[in-house]
């Protein structure tokens, strides 16, 4: 009996509603250099199983006039399985496979063919949501971020976003007026802890121009977008009139937050010194499950200011419309990640424009561009509320989707003044989506790295090859560190308390649980490093039973750091200069094989 295709029947149906809405003119293709391109482009896709295409799925489009039999006769030879799309199939001879295992090698197969006009993977096409607010095509930052294509997964509904800052213009109340583009906008109860009410009342304009970037009333027909508009805003006021406020007051509003069910807290202000009470508030928040946003600063200089610099906060830098590091925006070692600030330096569209405000008058609505990592933040934070809304769990859970779907610079997977990258929403999604499925890779180079072990060894003296892959004692360290029980995250979702640590923990690779302990973006050398293989193999020296573990546990750790350095060297804390990282992780990889060879190897009889 033939396959058959349900799980492409979505796909299927999009195509035909694309196709229904498109004008009657058949649209060209490409040519040259840009046909090439678009190709590469396709494989590309397919090799990193985007979600663009349909998995193991084909298109193969006829010639006019073959038939079913003749094409029933080259399946054996190209081993696929063909049916036609639709009852259109026979006029049109477009025809689908699905179960393909390797679609390359299978279409340049089917491709050879002087019947076949073309053969290509499977594409999925989607709605791209465009809001009706007429000043949305002004918003640049939110296609830089991908935000069209983020729209059609969620949209952060029924997520509390708390927005510590100037308080929001949320409500008439007194003299204040809701700015327009807030009404229909969720919000629950906050406080105003510079006067110590419950009307959280924004009279600077800042706080408010902030809580638009995040939630917004979107597709309303009035002013501009939101990017988590479905999102619930939890107003907290600390800033006065000038833009100022404490430490005490910022650290009340942090726990507030916490201990009202938020679950996640812009704070797009900085500067001063270090506090201990605004610290422990940070740590407090993020222990209860909530992700904390902050703003880098607008130094323009190397140091990135509290609370961002805090461990526990996710410190954000600013880009302008050219996608590159806005020049007021601070960078540094704490840096984690980058987002749309803005950059006005070719006037106020090159600014992030949302509703707010006018700090003359709290009762005037305006329309205003803002520039600064202030603006960013909230960029930020919008996207873990969709994270959250997405299933996310723990701040964990959202800052490894967020670093996964960031927009990488230069070929670095992390530097001091893009963090892990600049924001994409979209990827962001789709790398929660997929389960926040590991990095293969480290797993790949650890296995060569024990071809290369083994075959360094003498005949006598190297292991059985099963018992080296198939002995647990030897297979559980590797795995762990090199992807770590990543399904965990999945089998245990509603984990809480200690059980919830034991699963973040179990489901990283092992060099990775400093992220559990130091909770920043750089990276602690000490686990980056052979120092806790060397440490164990001092006790398989009186214990010989132990040696399978310690060997496992030093080949992953070797595969890992030759992975981490290949891919470019993460930021480790304390180099004096950047370019030591890689020297440090080849260095330790070398001597992880070292101690992976001392314990595999086999004594002779």
């Amino acid at each position: 009996m033939r396959m058959r295709r349900w799980n492409v029947v979505l796909a299927a149906l999009a195509l035909s509603a694309s196709a229904c809405a498109s004008a009657s003119r058949e649209p060209e293709a490409p040519a040259g250099q840009d046909l090439a391109a678009a190709e590469a482009e396709v494989a590309q896709a397919v090799a990193q199983g985007s979600d663009d295409v349909v998995s193991g799925a084909i298109v193969v489009d006829f010639k006019d006039g073959t038939t079913k039999e003749q094409f029933d006769a080259w399946e054996q030879a190209w081993g696929v399985d063909l049916e036609f799309n639709s009852l259109e199939g026979p006029e049109t001879g477009v025809t689908l496979a699905v179960g393909v295992d390797d679609v390359e090698d299978v279409l340049q197969r089917i491709r050879q063919n002087p019947a076949v006009e073309s053969a290509e993977p499977l594409m999925q096409v989607r709605t791209s949501y465009t809001p009706n607010d007429p000043q949305y095509e002004a918003q640049w930052n939110l296609r830089m971020i991908d935000m069209p294509k983020a729209w059609d997964g969620n949209r952060g509904k029924g997520v509390v976003v708390a927005v510590i800052d100037t308080g929001i213009a949320y409500e008439d109340h007194d003299d204040f007026k809701q700015v327009p583009d807030l009404k229909g906008v969720s919000f629950v109860k906050g406080y105003d802890f510079v006067n110590d009410d419950e009307h959280a009342n924004d009279d600077h304009g800042h706080g408010t121009h902030v809580a638009g970037t995040i939630a917004q009333a979107t597709n309303n027909g009035e002013g501009v977008a939101g990017v988590a508009f479905d999102a619930t805003l939890m107003p907290l006021k600390v800033l006065n009139h000038f833009g100022s406020g404490t430490s005490a007051d910022i650290a009340d509003a942090i726990r507030f937050a916490a201990d009202h069910d938020a679950k996640v807290i812009n704070m797009s202000l900085g500067g001063g010194l270090y506090s201990q009470v605004m610290a422990s508030a940070v740590d407090y928040a993020r222990k209860k499950g909530v992700t904390v946003v902050a703003a880098a600063g607008n130094t323009g200089r190397g140091r990135v200011e509290f609370p961002a610099a805090y461990p526990g906060a996710v410190a954000v830098s600013a880009v302008g419309p050219s996608g590159t590091r806005a020049p007021y925006s601070s960078y540094g070692k704490e840096l984690d990640i980058a987002a749309p600030g803005g950059d006005k330096r070719q006037g106020d569209s090159g600014g992030i424009l949302q509703n707010t405000i006018d700090p003359r008058d709290p009762s005037r609505s305006i329309y205003a561009w803002y520039q600064g990592t202030s603006m960013a933040a909230p960029h930020v934070a919008a996207v873990a509320a969709m994270l959250y809304g997405a299933g996310a769990t723990t701040p964990d859970e959202v800052e490894q989707a967020l670093y996964a779907g960031a927009k990488a610079t230069e070929n670095q997977a992390w530097s001091e003044e893009y963090g892990h990258g600049v924001l994409n929403a979209s990827a962001s999604l789709q790398a929660f989506n997929k389960g926040a499925s590991p990095h293969w890779q480290p797993l790949a180079w650890a296995a060569a790295l024990l071809a290369l072990v083994l075959l360094t060894l003498r005949g006598r003296e190297r292991p059985g090859y099963l018992n080296v892959f198939f002995r647990p004692a030897f297979l559980v360290p590797l795995v762990l560190s090199t992807v770590g029980f990543f399904f965990l995250r999945t089998w245990f979702a509603g984990a809480a308390g200690a059980a919830q640590d034991v699963v973040s923990v179990a489901s990283l690779p092992i060099p990775d649980w400093q992220r559990i302990i130091f909770g920043r973006g750089t990276v602690n050398p000490l686990f980056y490093s052979a120092l806790i293989p060397l440490g164990l193999s001092l006790l398989a020296i009186p214990w010989r039973g132990f040696r399978p573990a310690v060997g496992g546990l030093a080949l992953g750790f070797a595969g890992f750091l030759a992975y981490a350095a290949w891919a470019g060297a993460p930021a480790l804390a304390w180099m004096p200069f950047t370019f030591l990282a890689k020297p440090w992780l080849g260095f330790n990889t070398v001597v992880c094989l070292v101690i992976a060879r001392a314990m595999l190897k086999r004594e002779d009889a």
